[in-house]
């Protein structure tokens, strides 16, 4: 995916912001998380700037463009990233004139797919332990 030329510092600067405003649990698990540069560089390229590309562009691609666009954002999103990223998405602070024109259909399929991914990588772990043989 071609990724929207937005400053990345403003990018993260937003991603701090909204970290401060996290419930307890969800604030100590990014906070460490994000204090790790690999975590946070890999968080900026595969998850937010991703995010930030298809509310920017998804209001002017046609569907089609659209649907390539989520099918290669192949990203699994924890509960506490889930909670740092949906205001991106909802209006929230640095990205709202972007968000203006985004269809309300293509920001629930931006939402549906970070909620989505994250549900899948929770039931998945269970369905694995489900599998596995007990020893008494």
């Amino acid at each position: 995916m071609k990724l929207f030329s937005f400053p990345q510092a403003s990018l993260e600067k937003a991603i701090h912001k909204r970290v401060l405003t996290l419930p307890s649990p969800h604030r100590e698990w990014f906070t460490e998380r994000w204090a790790q540069k690999p975590y946070k560089k890999s968080f900026i390229e595969n998850k937010a700037m991703p995010l930030v590309t298809l509310v920017a562009k998804g209001k002017t691609w046609d569907d089609e463009t659209f649907a390539e666009a989520m099918a290669e954002w192949d990203a699994t999103f924890y509960d506490a990233e889930t909670e740092v990223l949906l205001p991106l998405v909802q209006g929230d602070g640095l990205l709202q004139l972007m968000q203006k024109n985004l269809p309300p259909e293509r920001a629930q399929a931006l939402i549906a797919k970070i909620n989505t991914r994250r549900d899948a990588a929770a039931a998945a772990p269970a369905s694995l332990k489900a599998a596995e043989p007990t020893i008494d």
